[in-house]
């Protein structure tokens, strides 16, 4: 086993994984990584909310990294389901947790949208508890880094997304929400795309995750440029 401690020598042991990238998080404080072989692993605190281990390669070479590294429990497994699915066979006390969606891009996508960058966060958590309390960004989370909005003529937030746990080579996408009586107008679609658009410029790549058995928003990445691929995480 040897540690990894650029994101250059990242890139090459994970074959450029955009997933691994990003939970390499440019080596942020706290970020440590791995890899024996075909096998790789990053240790991430408090990202999109957990502890997380990121995770690639054949599952019997992942199973031994993981048991080398000897990870704090609340780290969480996190990658491909098929693997996260064998580990949790295959690791003693981890169980398999929940899957769902990991979408990325390097496109910028052409959406005429009103949306902006707010100059704080005025409104933000009041529209999230309303219309999406179990949002894993907040304002004042570690790693939210700011938000962006469309706005009624009255002033009143519509429609918001969050530039949160961007890494420098993969700006990330989070906390999508709009009021319930604004939905079904396209908004989330043109505040999405004003922040794809805007991450791709700046990182060269945008990602996010999404719950799989949410096919609408499914269908709204879809349409901005961004492909789809099945990940899961674990826990002990």
């Amino acid at each position: 086993m040897q540690e990894i401690h650029t994101t250059a020598d990242l890139i090459a042991a994970a074959a450029g994984d955009p997933l691994i990238v990003w939970a390499g998080q440019g080596f942020g404080p706290g970020v440590r990584a791995w890899y024996d072989g075909r096998a790789v692993a990053v240790a991430a605190p408090e990202l999109s909310k957990h502890d997380r281990l990121a995770v690639a390669g054949p599952a019997d070479e992942v199973a031994r990294l993981i048991a080398a590294i000897d990870a704090e429990p609340s780290y969480r497994p996190f990658g491909d389901e098929d693997l996260i699915r064998e580990l949790a066979d295959r690791v003693p006390g981890l169980e398999f947790a929940a899957a769902f969606g990991w979408m990325d891009t390097a496109e910028v996508p052409a959406v005429t949208t009103t949306a902006a960058w707010m100059e704080g966060d005025d409104g933000v958590e009041a529209l999230l508890t309303e219309a999406s309390p179990s949002s894993y960004a907040w304002p004042g989370r570690p790693g939210v880094r700011r938000w962006a909005a469309i706005s009624g003529d009255d002033g009143e937030l519509l429609s918001i997304a969050a530039d949160a746990w961007s890494a420098p080579e993969l700006g990330f996408l989070a906390g999508v929400t709009t009021r319930p009586v604004a939905r079904g107008k396209g908004l989330s679609r043109q505040v999405c795309g004003f922040v794809t658009a805007e991450l791709v410029k700046r990182h060269g790549r945008a990602g996010l995750m999404v719950d799989r058995d949410n096919p609408a928003a499914i269908a709204v990445y879809h349409r901005l440029g961004y492909s789809y691929r099945h990940v899961a995480a674990a826990h002990y």
